[in-house]
């Protein structure tokens, strides 16, 4: 047993002497040695002729070690195997447990999360678990222990496989599950008695089939039982779909958990409102389902008061966009370069945060291929990308990590941090016509415009609409006085990546900045709360993501002398289903432009210009992370880009119209909006009392009535009589959808 443990350690295993009966390591304080390996000395101390029994703590600590732990004597083993590829299957690890159990041992490229139950089965008196894992943290007994017996491989060569076959092992295994917790349905508000609910009538009578496929799930396997792969899956299944129960198993099916089952109503609220199922419910109602609208309940019983003394000459502010949310996490992946540079980050930032991920990813992406490809309109990737945390909230580390991978293939000089002047942009341009700008509290440069009557922050702004509109062209250089013009730069190609606090960012918007196009260029993504954190992981960067980052730096698409001062980006060709979706998202932003265009909705219209110009920068950058070399605009890309862009477009619309002022009324309004529906978001609905309005809100109490009847007045905040008889007065609740 000692040579065989000290054998094992030497293969990269953390091991532990173990109780056969117990199943479980006779050390005290054994949980230590789940981040780090013993010596040999501890080894030789542990295990003598008295051990019987031998473990291994599976998880990063043994090299991202997994195990398939297939119980109940291996009962669905040989269900799973028929569906395993024979050359994977044959490199497997695998032993017989004393129980006649089957454990698979493999290692992954990446690291593995904690254990989970793959398949399950409902007996009579309790749930057996037919198979699990045994991942990060977990252990498993294994050969020469007693009634373990190694039947293939060997533990000092463990296979390592890549993400896609263990994910497409644990999906097979998956799709053996026989048991079913309690279906995911949440159909809204309670409406009156004999109304039939939207959601209930979607349930019954839905297409959940065509939602599905229109949002990228493919059918592979039709029948009673039905088998679905996700978007961006090209072999195998991820989700069942029986008796109208779509049942999801994959890990990676966003907006879906794994190992739950949802109703055609949750997943029509997953995937077209970010489950939000009272958003889906209003939709669905307005589609046709339903028998009825349902009424808030917070608004039942309560008295409305008179309007008639309502000012009908009050000033009036204009109500904000109906809020879509934050942006649904399904569209916060895109295949290819930027979801491994995703994944590197995740898997190493003390707290992980998926916005944050994926903005860095797609802004390393955009540089990387500046003046190197664009599309059949001439669009090219340069974006400027803003993402909105709370402090501590990981906002630096996708900066780390673009900043340490530049730094790996050479391009560490084309990375700028901060923007000291417009001339200082235009110098570093004309030196690096590329460059990637990261730059933290970008709301403190936007305040610094709005109060400083200095030239040189105005000239920053100048300097950056001038540049986001040059990149197809030439940026002419300003001229000194009395000095020659230093010349141009030739499709300049800058790319922000700026992050800053929410409330700080809007409230440094300035109503000027909202109508000359600076916000329309912005894509703005917001994080909400921080994640879980976790023990930071020093990885190398991983060899797929340096070599397709030295791929980009040194690919010349044109050639002659003058490539380098004068590129000829290749052209990224796009289907004809991805042409037609572009096409029709142009004209429903022209549309929308129109609309604000008769209101005199200046802030309208600058934003809704740029959405066909956005989506189309978008799908360029979906295709060449998807396929660098040879790559094509897709309907999955072109989809996603405009999904995309008009979620974060409504979004930008409504957060501006909260929180961008005109004046000091306007201002106040907006503040007591804000208060309204902390509080309602807080307390499911409740109404505010009065006492705890004009506690957040120390106003005078003219101040207060003004902007009470002001927002009574735009149908955005009602107030009545409290019910309660201990607590009498008024209450408030807001109206607006």
């Amino acid at each position: 047993m000692i040579d065989v443990a000290l054998t094992y350690l030497q293969a990269g295993l953390c091991i532990l002497p173990a109780n056969l009966q117990e199943k479980r390591p006779t050390l005290k304080g054994w949980k230590s040695f789940q981040t780090h390996r013993p010596i040999e000395l501890q080894v030789r101390q542990w295990f003598g002729p008295q051990t019987d029994a031998i473990c291994i703590i599976t998880g990063a600590i043994s090299g991202n070690l997994e195990v398939l732990d297939f119980d109940c004597e291996a009962s669905q083993f040989d269900d799973w195997a028929v569906h395993i590829p024979e050359e994977l299957l044959n490199r497997l690890v695998m032993e017989r447990s004393q129980s006649g159990g089957r454990h698979v041992i493999y290692r992954c490229e990446t690291p593995v999360c904690g254990n989970m139950k793959l398949s399950q089965i409902k007996r009579p008196d309790k749930i057996d678990t037919l198979i699990e894992t045994r991942g990060e943290g977990g252990l498993f007994l294994c050969a020469p222990t007693s009634g373990y017996v190694l039947e293939q491989g060997s533990f000092e060569d463990i296979p390592v496989l890549t993400a896609v076959e263990r994910e497409f092992m644990l999906e097979v295994a998956w799709s053996l599950n026989q048991y079913m917790p309690a279906v995911i349905d949440s159909v809204g508000p309670t409406g009156e008695p004999g109304q039939l609910r939207p959601g209930d009538d979607f349930n019954e009578r839905g297409d959940v089939r065509s939602l599905l496929q229109r949002h990228g799930w493919s059918l592979v396997r039709s029948g009673t039982n039905e088998y679905w792969r996700r978007p961006g899956k090209t072999s195998g299944w991820s989700a069942t779909l029986k008796d109208r129960v779509f049942y999801v198993f994959s890990a990676n099916a966003a907006p879906f958990d794994s190992n739950r089952p949802y109703s055609p109503f949750a997943v029509c609220a997953m995937l077209e409102h970010g489950g939000d199922f009272e958003a889906a419910a209003r939709q669905l109602g307005r589609e046709g389902f339903g028998s009825a609208a349902i009424v808030p309940q917070f608004a039942v019983g309560f008295a409305m008061t008179s309007m008639s003394d309502i000012d009908d000459d009050a000033p009036e502010v204009p109500t904000a966009p109906e809020d879509p949310g934050p942006l649904p996490d399904h569209l916060l992946r895109v295949p290819g370069f930027i979801s491994e540079v995703m994944d590197y980050c995740l898997t190493t930032a003390p707290y992980p945060n998926q916005v944050m991920a994926f903005s860095g990813a797609l802004a390393l992406q955009a540089f990387l291929a500046g003046r190197k490809v664009r599309d059949p309109g001439d669009n090219r990737t340069n974006l400027y990308l803003l993402g909105l945390a709370h402090s501590a909230a990981g906002k630096d580390w996708p900066r780390k990590v673009n900043t340490r991978i530049l730094h790996e293939i050479g391009l560490a000089d084309c990375l700028g941090e901060r923007f000291a002047s417009g001339e200082g942009i235009q110098d570093a341009l004309f030196l690096s016509p590329s460059m990637l700008f990261q730059t933290d509290e970008i709301d403190g440069m936007l305040q610094s415009i709005n109060k400083s009557r200095d030239a040189r922050h105005e000239n920053i702004m100048t300097t950056l609409l001038t540049f986001y509109s040059s990149a197809n062209s030439v940026f002419p250089m300003r001229r000194k006085a009395g000095k020659e013009s230093p010349g141009a730069i030739d499709q300049p190609c800058l790319t922000i990546f700026g992050t800053a606090i929410p409330n700080h960012y809007y409230e440094a918007l300035s109503e000027r900045m909202l109508t000359n196009g600076f916000f329309a260029r912005m894509i703005i993504l917001e994080c909400g709360k921080r994640g879980t954190g976790q023990e930071p992981t020093i990885l190398e960067i991983p060899d797929r993501v340096l070599e397709t980052a030295r791929w980009w730096m040194d690919y010349r698409p044109g050639s002659g002398n003058l490539e380098n001062w004068h590129p000829v980006p290749a052209i990224v060709p796009h289907t004809e289903e991805a042409k037609e979706i572009l096409v029709r998202a142009r004209r429903e932003a022209e549309s929308e432009y129109e609309r604000a265009e008769s209101g005199n909705d200046a802030v309208g219209t600058t934003v809704w210009g740029r959405v066909s110009e956005q989506s189309r920068k978008l799908a360029l950058l979906y295709a060449i992370s998807e396929c660098a070399r040879g790559p094509v605009i897709s309907r999955q890309a072109a989809e996603w880009a405009v999904k995309f862009v008009m979620h974060q477009t409504r979004r930008m619309l409504c957060m501006a119209g909260r929180h961008v002022s005109r004046n000091d009324f306007d201002a106040m309004a907006k503040e007591m909006l804000r208060v309204l529906r902390s509080w309602s978001e807080k307390r499911n609905n409740k109404p505010m009392p009065e006492w705890e309005l004009s506690r957040r809100l120390p106003w005078k109490p003219s101040d207060h009535d003004e902007v009470v009847k002001l927002l009574r007045k735009q149908k955005l905040v009602e107030c009545g009589p409290s019910p309660s008889k201990t607590k009498p007065g008024t209450i408030y609740w807001l109206v607006e959808t």
